[in-house]
């Protein structure tokens, strides 16, 4: 095991400025809730992220994290006819595998012409993990197909000027449902906390699937904390991805070919050797941890994924690639 800490952690996909300024010390203030059980249902912060966003509260469910989100929605249409855009999360298909959907796999390239009107549900997520490719156009097909569920995977929207969330969209469409995550962009992904939008009649089906007290009270304050100061947590998107660019820049004098991506993450394909030989060369010898995206439907084994750091950081990974030989 590799126990010494890490010089730099490129394989996650959570914001790296760490969370948000007060909420370690607001959570810590809180710590007496903990002897009592927490809200059965998330109600009060339901209602808040409903008004913040100007919806009926039955339209928001709050989660423990996207997961609890995926697997609900795989719970709800169980045995159903369920399409994935690939490459994508594997936690979308392991869902809709406990739950006995046949799965069929759409390539993200393909999504507006191989959509088929047989699918009763169809999972994507945008921007998307791991490509950071971005759909501009999913309410045209939102509309095209109204007997298909499309679950959106919203996890990544705040790194992404690309294209706008659908929240909004819910209100206009029964068959969208919008997942959100409060972990990444936040920086708290030990907490678990997510929340799923959705037409009234959608929610009802998730909601009756729901365990009680799913979301623990260190988790619903933290959602309380970040939705009272909103405006103040956004994150810095405009120099994230400024840095990034210089990033993408320097990583392709190197051995790297680095694919196209909308968001602060990226995939880079290794031009010798495996994602896997350079993930263990990586963290042998400089102590860097890079994501081996090999395990990706739809990806090769010479695929990695790659966040942007600080230059700082970033620049340790440049370094380090021109010392690359393949073992």
């Amino acid at each position: 095991m590799h126990h010494q800490p890490l010089a730099a952690d490129f394989s996650t996909n959570v914001y790296h400025g760490g969370a948000p300024d007060g909420l370690k010390e607001y959570l810590f203030d809180q710590w007496e809730k903990v002897q009592r059980y927490p809200e059965v249902l998330a109600e009060s912060l339901t209602k808040k992220i409903a008004k913040h966003y100007n919806f009926d509260n039955d339209q928001v469910l709050v989660t423990n994290g996207s997961t609890e989100s995926i697997y609900l929605i795989a719970q709800a249409f169980k045995m159903k006819r369920t399409a994935i855009v690939v490459p994508a999360f594997a936690e979308y298909e392991d869902a809709c595998r406990m739950f006995g959907h046949q799965i069929s796999f759409i390539s993200w390239e393909l999504l507006h012409t191989a959509l088929q009107v047989e699918y009763d549900l169809l999972y994507i997520c945008n921007p998307n993990n791991p490509t950071g490719a971005v759909v501009p156009d999913i309410e045209q097909l939102i509309a095209q197909y109204p007997q298909l569920i499309f679950v959106v995977d919203e996890a990544f929207i705040e790194f992404t000027f690309a294209v706008p969330s659908l929240l909004k969209l819910t209100e206009k469409y029964s068959n969208l449902v919008v997942m959100r995550s409060m972990t990444k962009v936040y920086a708290i992904p030990g907490l678990r906390l997510g929340y799923i939008v959705a037409h009234p009649m959608l929610t009802r089906l998730f909601r009756a699937n729901k365990l009680p007290w799913s979301v623990n009270t260190m988790a619903l304050d933290a959602g309380h904390f970040i939705f009272d100061h909103f405006e103040q947590l956004q994150l810095p998107l405009a120099s994230l991805l400024a840095d990034k660019a210089v990033f993408v820049e320097q990583l392709s004098a190197t051995t790297l070919t680095v694919l196209d991506s909308n968001t602060h993450f990226f995939l880079a394909e290794a031009s010798f050797g495996t994602a896997r030989e350079l993930k263990q060369f990586l963290l042998n010898h400089f102590n860097i941890l890079i994501r081996d995206a090999a395990n990706f439907r739809g990806l090769s084994e010479r695929h990695l994924r790659i966040a942007t750091l600080s230059p700082a950081k970033n620049n340790l990974l440049t370094n380090a690639l021109a010392e690359w030989r393949p073992i």
